[in-house]
């Protein structure tokens, strides 16, 4: 097998899977121990146990997480793609300090967490806070990081979570330093392919059809109404924001997985054009029929 299909045959999640939380933290410190050798992963650490006894139910005061997409794997996806991003970036001579990387890291830990309910809080699911859950998610990271970090660094934080409002562009955003302007960059991007990426993203659109229409989102009538719109989500959307909003800082994906796997090509952008294409080969074959639909999908076991 010539280098070149191997390059080829190699998949995204052939790496790290990110339901395997433990497997997504380890990967986080070995990121930064490349670059800060003396990297210390308690606060990451403390914090990353604390968001995952929150989606578990296990965290006082929280029903734990219920919504169907906004899960904890979808969180350990996007700490990874951030992850990714930060180390890919250092590969290419970006300068950060332990402290910057760390707290990007935690923006993209806690950037979904206001999705969870409170105990007493038991009509419907955390779907209903879809629209301007992202502010909630800032309100238990400042409480949670309360006396661990100062309060100018919560929040450098809080300013990088709120990268991930698609109905916001970051250049509304005023962060303290060049630096950390684009960590929120790295977390807007994260969010995003993470997403795309994501090998189960075909089926869980089904499931994030029900976040929408729980959380009475406009522009999506039926799940299959979705579905037809996805494509469109990712060019005039997504890769739009990426490219004009982000600062294309995607671009780093590949340096990450040239040094640290040693596969020239982002991974990434291959499973989204990926799931797009599959994507678009079931829809064009079932005219509104979402029972069609299912039945094209490789893991419908998943729903």
């Amino acid at each position: 097998m010539t280098k070149a299909s191997t390059i080829q045959a190699v998949k995204l999640y052939d790496m790290i899977d990110p339901a395997d939380g433990e497997c997504v933290l380890r990967e986080t410190e070995d990121c930064l121990r490349e670059f800060f050798p003396d990297y210390d992963a308690t606060l990451f650490g403390k914090a990353f146990a604390d968001v995952q006894q929150l989606f578990f139910g296990q965290y006082p005061g929280y029903r734990g997480s219920n919504t169907k997409y906004h899960d904890f794997e979808h969180t350990c996806s996007v700490v990874l793609a951030q992850a990714r991003l930060i180390f890919g970036a250092m590969a290419e001579g970006v300068v950060f300090t332990e402290r910057e990387a760390v707290k990007g890291l935690l923006a993209s830990l806690y950037h979904d967490v206001g999705l969870i309910q409170t105990e007493d809080d038991t009509t419907g699911t955390g779907a209903k806070y879809t629209v301007g859950h992202e502010e909630r998610s800032i309100q238990f990271m400042r409480q949670n990081l309360n006396g661990s970090l100062p309060c100018e660094d919560i929040e450098d934080i809080a300013d990088c979570i709120r990268c991930t409002i698609l109905a916001m562009s970051p250049a509304k955003i005023s962060f303290r330093c060049g630096t950390m302007r684009m960590m929120g960059w790295f977390l807007g991007s994260a969010d995003l392919l993470a997403q795309i990426a994501d090998r189960y993203y075909l089926e869980k659109l089904l499931m994030l059809f029900e976040e929408f229409k729980e959380a009475r989102l406009p522009g999506y009538d039926t799940a299959f109404d979705l579905l037809l719109k996805t494509r469109n989500f990712y060019q005039d959307v997504a890769r739009k924001r990426l490219d004009h909003d982000l600062g294309q800082v995607d671009r780093y994906m590949r340096p990450y997985f040239k040094r640290r796997w040693n596969v020239d090509q982002d991974l990434y952008a291959a499973a989204i054009h990926r799931n797009l294409d599959y994507l678009d080969t079931i829809v064009a074959g079932c005219d509104d029929d979402i029972d069609c639909f299912m039945r094209g999908l490789r893991r419908n076991d998943l729903l």
